[in-house]
C-alpha cells in the first residue's frame, strides 16, 4: 500500500513538472513596455507579424492600462507593435523579434526595444538607419532645390555624395548581417539589403542584376 501511495505521489509530481515546464515554454517570450502619452490609455494596442496573413488568429492585442502592455508571442518571427490607427498618428510603429527573453519596449515618437541578442542588435542597426533616412532626406530636397534653382552641377555633386551615403548604408547592413548569428534578424537584413535581384528584360530574359549600380552581372 505505501508503494502504491508513493507510486501516485511521484505521478504527480512528474505530471506538476510537466505541467510547468508546458507552461514556461508557452510563456517563453515576453514583450512588455509603456506607451509614453496618457492620452493613450485605454487605447488598443496591437502585435501584428511583419510577414504573412493579419488575421484575427495571427494579430494580438490589448488596452493600454497604466500606460503599460504585454504580450506572449508563442513562435519566432518579427512583429509590428502599433497602436490603433486612430491613434497612431504621433507614435512610431516598432519591429520587434519574438525570441525567448524577456524585451522591453517603449512606445513614443521614437520608439526602442531592447533586452534581447537579437533586439539589441535591431535597436542598434534602427538608429543608423533613421540617421541616414534623416540625412538623405535633407541632401535630397537640397539636390531638388538646387536644380529648381538652376545650379546643376551643385545638384549633381549632392546627388552622388547622396549615391555613395546609400552604398555605405547598404554595405554597412551587409556587415551586420554576414558578422551575427543565423536567424531572424540576419535573414531580414539579407532580404533587404541583397548583393544582387533578377530582372525581367523586354524579350522575357532574367536577368541577374548588381544590387548597387543596377547593372548586368558580369559572368
Amino acid at each position: 500500500m505505501k508503494k502504491l501511495i508513493f507510486f501516485m505521489m511521484s505521478l504527480a509530481a512528474v505530471t506538476l513538472f510537466v505541467s510547468c515546464e508546458q507552461q514556461q515554454s508557452k510563456n517563453w517570450c515576453r514583450i512588455h513596455g509603456t506607451v509614453i502619452g496618457p492620452e493613450y490609455e485605454g487605447k488598443r494596442i496591437f502585435l501584428v507579424p511583419l510577414n504573412g496573413p493579419a488575421t484575427a488568429e495571427t494579430v494580438d492585442s490589448m488596452e493600454v492600462k497604466d500606460g503599460k502592455f504585454e504580450f506572449m508571442p508563442d513562435s519566432p518571427q518579427i512583429y509590428k507593435i502599433l497602436m490603433d490607427y486612430h491613434y497612431r498618428y504621433a507614435t512610431q510603429t516598432l519591429l520587434v523579434i519574438a525570441e525567448p527573453g524577456d524585451i522591453s519596449v517603449v512606445i513614443d515618437t521614437v520608439s526602442h526595444a531592447s533586452g534581447t541578442k537579437q533586439n539589441d542588435s535591431l535597436e542598434a542597426w534602427k538608429t543608423v538607419t533613421e540617421t541616414f533616412r534623416f540625412k538623405s532626406g535633407q541632401m535630397s530636397k537640397r539636390a531638388l532645390d538646387a536644380r529648381s534653382s538652376g545650379n546643376i552641377a551643385l545638384s549633381d555633386s549632392i546627388n552622388a555624395e547622396l549615391q555613395a551615403m546609400r552604398l555605405a548604408y547598404k554595405q554597412f547592413s551587409r556587415r551586420m548581417s554576414a558578422n551575427m548569428e543565423k536567424g531572424l534578424l540576419h535573414d531580414f537584413l539579407d532580404e533587404h539589403f541583397p548583393l544582387t535581384y533578377k530582372r525581367t528584360m523586354p524579350d522575357g530574359t532574367v536577368v541577374e542584376m548588381d544590387a548597387d549600380t543596377n547593372e548586368p552581372v558580369k559572368k
